[in-house]
């Protein structure tokens, strides 16, 4: 692959990029609202699919470029947690297995997949199904399809769910991080923890990565845990400090600069990421629906952005 093809694009659509034999990043720009990231492995007679796409339409371009890559149509999908952006689309895969963390089911049954209207801008989501985990990783798992080694692992602390798994290959040093790592967007705690993810990025620093594939936003290196880990350590200071004048989360964050942090996709998300860290200080629960309206009224009322 040519070093323009590698390039950070500005479409929309998603595009691949090889990241190892048999390895692929599938990345959907610019990674802002409900535009992740997914990933492709060959395994002999199967291919990997890490995540699938918050759409229909797009769990279709998703299933097209594997097949555009002449990957076997056997499937296998790792659910690296429950969001809908990561799992609307598992069941348009089809897959033969489905692997998830321990929490997904549980998660999955709470969710809400597809925002009501009003909340983002408006989405074709088409016809979402649930699909639900065939088997369930506590702590580790390794799998080995045709050839490859594949490793499952949790942490297992809320940190940006509470059913967060990473995708390791030990061969290429390619890391799928899910949702533990954003580039250049806003991380987004409010079904975790602040406090957890911090814990959780120091033992996802334990993998000897060459490559990491965040949730959102270009391919990367381990580096890109740094900006992550500043700014949830941001928010946690501003929870502490709203706490203790007891502000509310809406009104802190209106009040703060958020410096480096002001140009990431998605500021708005500084407020769910409050609703949950002064939640985790007072011992209490997030009202989500809340918290959501609180995002809608800082970012002047209007709904969220959204190009799913």
């Amino acid at each position: 692959m040519s070093s323009s093809e590698r390039r950070w694009q500005p479409s929309r659509e998603g595009f691949l990029e090889e990241l190892a034999d048999g390895v692929w990043a599938y990345v959907q720009p610019d990674g802002s609202w409900f535009l992740s990231n997914a990933g492709l492995i060959r395994a002999g007679e199967v291919v990997v699919h890490v995540d699938s796409a918050a759409t229909v339409r797009r769990t279709h371009a998703l299933r097209a470029a594997a097949d555009a890559l002449g990957l076997p149509r056997r499937r296998v999908v790792i659910a690296t947690h429950h969001h809908g952006d990561h799992t609307n689309g598992n069941a348009t895969l089809d897959p033969e297995l489905l692997v998830a963390h321990r929490n997904v089911p549980q998660e999955l049954a709470e969710a809400i997949l597809v925002p009501p209207p009003g909340v983002f801008s408006p989405v074709d989501w088409g016809v979402v199904e649930v699909r639900s985990p065939d088997l369930l990783v506590d702590g580790w798992l390794g799998l080995e399809l045709g050839g490859r080694t594949l490793e499952v692992a949790a942490r297992g602390l809320p940190a940006h769910t509470r059913g967060d798994a990473v995708v390791w290959l030990p061969a290429a040093k390619v890391l799928f991080a899910g949702d533990l790592c954003f580039v250049g967007g806003t991380p987004f705690a409010l079904g975790g923890s602040v406090a957890g993810w911090i814990e959780t990025l120091a033992w996802l620093r334990g993998f000897d990565a060459d490559v990491v594939v965040p949730g959102h936003g270009p391919v990367a290196t381990m580096q890109a845990l740094e900006p992550v880990e500043r700014y949830l350590r941001f928010v946690w200071h501003v929870a502490h400090e709203a706490h203790e004048a007891g502000v509310g989360p809406l009104e802190a964050a209106r009040s703060v600069d958020l410096g480096e942090f002001g140009d990431w996709r998605d500021p708005e998300r500084i407020v769910g990421n409050l609703h949950r860290a002064l939640a985790e200080l007072g011992g209490g629960e997030v009202d989500v629906l809340a918290a959501f309206g609180d995002m809608i009224a800082f970012n002047g009322g209007r709904p969220l952005t959204c190009y799913a």
